[in-house]
């Protein structure tokens, strides 16, 4: 079964498009507002335009998450992720500055995540993604740079949250013992693929896409990591999650592909399937025959289960360490649902000019930023 311990992270923290620096204009030897400060965070600072960045987000956010969900059920979680967004802001800042601690560099894995995305799209070249980013109105670098924090954060947590987690064999069969009648199932199998499509193409690009596709396949078979060349190759929506299509029953898919998959076992592989929009080649990751499950076929759910329920409090409790270690500071009108007891609020100043003999006294240098309320 494939073990997704941290491919769920990311969705506890919010995507957000926004450079980190603060900016400053002088006019007249004068500081002059930019833009308002909503928090700082050691040497960094959360700008008005970030948290408007990240409000304008959670809808789409939601709606990428919980695509079956009714408008309520999605205005229900926006209004609870709105609630958390400056937490969530925060918490990225303090993850990426870690990050920098511990000399994590993901430079290598961000030009591989990028040329995974131009594949997916089905683009040439490095250069015609960032057109096409760009062509939806978003900064090729914001978006690099969305990417990178990303991978960062998610490293962090993996390394010193995830990778510090011990679930024993006790623990699974007291979580088993307790939920026997979630494992009592009719036959299933939990299926990955590799996918790539042949819309809009003529009938000599569609052969192209038959041989890469064979050519995949004879990889396959030669023994390199299905979840890796889904990940590289495939052409799905699933491709970032190594081609994981989750559990059906029969009757759930076509014909053509419940003929091909139920008569496999755990890790076995279809042959190429044409389909009307291109070519699959499924890997059956889990066979589930009907009725109670022995707890060796689902072991491993059941560690995915408990990791999940102590992931959350875990990054909490190491998110709160760092803040007590850290200095973060909240404008006041705005909530960090995570503060610490005692916590300090950016006191907002108003700009006062400089006397004529103050100037002359004064050697040149970099003046704060001043709130504008």
């Amino acid at each position: 079964m494939k073990n997704p311990h941290f491919l769920w992270i990311s969705s506890l923290f919010l995507a957000i498009l926004a450079s980190f620096g603060a900016r400053q204009c002088h006019a007249q030897a004068k500081p002059v507002v930019v833009e308002q400060i909503v928090a700082r965070v050691n040497n960094q600072i959360i700008t008005m335009s970030d948290y408007q960045k990240g409000l304008a987000g959670l809808q789409d956010e939601v709606e990428h998450d919980c695509q079956n969900c009714s408008q309520q059920e999605i205005a229900n979680q926006v209004a609870e992720r709105r609630k958390n967004l400056l937490r969530d802001m925060i918490d990225q800042q303090l993850l990426i500055e870690r990050a920098k601690d511990m000399d994590i560099s993901v430079e290598t894995d961000l030009i591989k995540r990028l040329d995974d995305i131009r594949k997916q799209n089905n683009l040439a070249t490095l250069d015609d993604l960032e057109k096409a980013v760009e062509g939806q109105g978003i900064v090729w670098e914001d978006y690099k740079n969305q990417l990178r924090n990303s991978m960062l954060t998610q490293e962090v947590i993996r390394k010193e949250v995830g990778g510090r987690m011990d679930i024993g064999n006790d623990e699974v069969k007291k979580y088993y013992e307790a939920h026997k009648q979630d494992y009592n199932r009719p036959e299933q199998v939990e299926l990955a693929e590799i996918f790539l499509t042949t819309e809009k193409l003529g009938p000599e690009e569609m052969a192209a896409v038959h041989t890469r596709a064979d050519d995949l396949h004879n990889r396959l078979v030669k023994g390199e990591d299905f979840t890796a060349l889904a990940k590289r190759y495939s052409q799905g929506s699933t491709a970032q999650d190594g081609g994981d299509l989750g559990a059906f029953e029969r009757g759930q898919l076509a014909k053509q592909l419940e003929d091909a998959v139920f008569g496999l076992q755990r890790g076995q592989f279809t042959d190429v399937i044409q389909t009307k929009t291109g070519f699959e080649i499924l890997k059956v990751e889990e066979h589930y025959q009907a009725g109670l499950q022995p707890l060796d076929k689902v072991e491993g759910e059941i560690t995915n289960i408990l990791y999940r329920q102590k992931m959350e409090p875990a990054l909490r409790q190491y998110l709160a360490q760092m803040r007590e270690e850290s200095y973060v500071q909240v404008k006041p009108g705005y909530v960090d649902t995570a503060a610490v007891p005692g916590a300090t609020v950016i006191q907002e100043v108003a700009p006062t000019p400089d006397t004529p003999d103050k100037k002359k006294s004064k050697k040149k240098s970099s003046s704060p930023v001043k709130i504008n309320g």
